[in-house]
């Protein structure tokens, strides 16, 4: 019995797949007036057209295979980055995921009235299967897009995470062999990966001898931060250059000690200023303060 209904239901797909296939062109031609296609394919429409029509040609093939409703289906693997590329950037000119969803929807009574329309009797038992079959696949293409959407927005938001990373770490030379990473904000294991590939890139570009990590903009260090500015330290080291931190304020002296953390092996300075001073004088540059204007020479 159940064989008997699971052929009745694969045949109903068919049936539906065949009605996409005959009727590609009036659907991509509707769909292309949607506002889903609308709003993304602004140029040209005849680019919205064959987009709907590989969308089209994707339903085909899944209810062909008769998983409707499964979103993983083979045939939903071949617009998915097109999908994906459509949803971002309706996300980018700012609809939000529901906005979206309810686009999709919207597809729906379209198709839906021309398959109606391939029924002699709209209302026989037969054509209120091939609309629930039909209403079943374009709701799995719903979930499809939802999915495509919320996978866009996260890699978005990663890459905007790594360019913000790329952006609050930045590596500035201060002197013909000197390099130093002014760092401001928390110190997590992302960030100080960042700084310490952004570091070791720079010392090797600017065969600098020497490195300053200016914490002055951290507002606490812990352990774990601790732990950080050692690694990257002895990376500094193993690129040959010698790694000063400065910024160190009393509070965050007292945390260190209070800690028990040994920073003993680290060279450190109080500012900025201080370890840009050690560098030049470690490499025999005096810099003598300007003298004050109508000061008397002692």
């Amino acid at each position: 019995m159940q064989v008997a209904e699971d052929d009745k239901v694969l045949d109903v797909a068919r049936e539906v797949a065949g009605f996409l296939e005959r009727r590609r062109e009036q659907i991509a031609q509707r769909w292309a007036d949607a506002a889903l296609f609308r709003t993304v394919f602004t140029v040209s429409r005849d680019e919205a057209v064959e987009a709907c029509k590989a969308v089209v040609d994707a339903l085909a093939d899944v209810a062909r295979s008769g998983r409707l409703e499964d979103a993983a289906a083979p045939g939903f693997g071949a617009v998915r980055d097109q999908l994906g590329r459509m949803s971002a950037s309706r996300s980018r000119a700012g609809a939000g995921p529901s906005q979206i969803a309810d686009e999709v929807a919207g597809l729906r009574e379209p198709i839906g009235a021309l398959l109606r329309a391939e029924y002699e009797d709209p209302s026989s038992e037969r054509a209120h299967a091939g609309v629930l079959a039909l209403t079943v696949l374009m709701g799995t293409l719903r979930m499809v897009v939802a999915q495509t959407t919320v996978s866009a927005g996260e890699e978005l938001i990663a890459r905007q995470r790594e360019e913000l990373l790329e952006v609050a770490t930045p590596v500035i030379k201060l002197w013909e062999g000197v390099v130093a990473v002014p760092l401001i904000g928390t110190l997590d294991s992302a960030r100080s990966q960042v700084v310490m590939e952004n570091l070791l890139e720079a010392i090797v570009a600017e065969r600098s001898q020497y490195a300053i990590l200016d914490i002055t903009g951290v507002p606490t260090v812990d352990s774990l931060v601790a732990q950080h500015l050692m690694k990257t330290v002895a990376a500094a080291g193993l690129m040959g250059a010698e790694c000063i931190v400065s910024g160190i304020r009393p509070a965050i002296a007292q945390t260190i000690v209070h800690l028990g953390i040994d920073l003993g092996s680290v060279v450190t300075r109080a500012t900025l200023a201080d370890a840009l001073a050690y560098a030049l004088n470690r490499q025999g540059i005096v810099v003598q303060p300007r003298p004050v204007a109508g000061a008397s020479p002692r």
